[in-house]
Formats: structure tokens, C-alpha cells, sequence
């Protein structure tokens, strides 16, 4: 993708879950359906940690749920811990279509890269995830998809 080209970033070390081919809705992770666990793409921390940073980032998901900027029943979504060259591990969720396993977003909370400075980002289709369509703090990311 371009934001990788435009910031030089590089594979490292990396955990890959093997389970994460469940493509459970949206609607079916909000209400409990699945194991948190295996919503992990990857990660570069300790798997211990992978509950309780899943548990936030459905807290995430769960606030923007009320989205009309996609379908809780046609869209599914993973977790993505990431490691960045210039800055600190983030965690991320992408919200992704069921039937083309397309990305449609990429939420991040909190970006870890030095330039973004903890701001929240979303990266999305829209603009072929050329650069965030949204960056700020996160109530201003949520009053983004909720005021569509």
C-alpha cells in the first residue's frame, strides 16, 4: 500500500494466527460469538496481552457500531498489532467486507508512529488508503462514523 511506500516501513518479526480464517459479522463478535483471541492477525507482543488489548479494541468497535459507513452484518473485523520503525507497537481493528475479505477501514486509536503523535487515524477505501481520511483525537474519529 502507499502509506507503506510513503513511509519506508519494513516487514519485522511477526506472530500469525492460524485460526483467524473465522470471518464472524461484526454483529455476531459484538454479541460474544467467537474467541477475542482469535481476532489477531498479528501481533509483535506477548500473546498474553492479546485478551485484554482485544477487549479495548472492541470498546472501540462497539462505539463506532452505530455506523451507517458500514453494515455490521456484511462486514467482519481483525485486530493488528504493529510494530513500527519509527515509533512505538499500536494496535489496530479493519473492518473488512465477508464476502471479498476486502478492507474497507483501518482504525487506529492511537498510532504509534512518531509523526502521528498518539493521534487516532482512519484509513479507508475511499482514498485507497493513500493517506487518513480522518486524524485526531478518538471522539473525533467516532463523531466521524457516526454522523455520516
Amino acid at each position: 500500500m502507499a502509506y507503506f511506500k510513503k513511509y519506508g516501513i519494513k516487514a519485522a518479526s511477526t506472530t500469525t494466527n492460524k485460526n483467524m480464517n473465522n470471518k464472524i459479522t461484526i454483529t455476531d463478535t459484538l454479541n460474544g460469538k467467537g474467541n477475542i483471541i482469535d481476532l489477531w492477525y498479528d501481533w509483535f507482543c506477548r500473546e498474553s496481552s492479546l485478551e485484554n488489548k482485544g477487549k479495548k479494541l472492541l470498546q472501540k468497535l462497539r462505539a463506532i457500531a452505530d455506523s451507517k459507513k458500514f453494515d455490521n452484518d456484511k462486514c467482519y473485523v481483525f485486530f493488528k498489532n504493529n510494530c513500527p520503525c519509527d515509533g512505538s507497537l499500536y494496535d489496530d481493528f479493519r473492518i473488512c467486507d465477508v464476502e471479498t475479505g476486502d478492507v474497507q477501514f483501518t482504525v487506529i486509536p492511537s498510532c504509534g508512529h512518531k509523526y502521528s503523535k498518539g493521534k487516532a487515524q482512519v484509513w479507508g477505501r475511499e482514498n485507497d488508503f493513500a493517506e487518513p481520511i480522518i486524524e485526531g483525537t478518538w471522539r473525533e474519529v467516532k463523531s466521524w462514523f457516526l454522523n455520516a
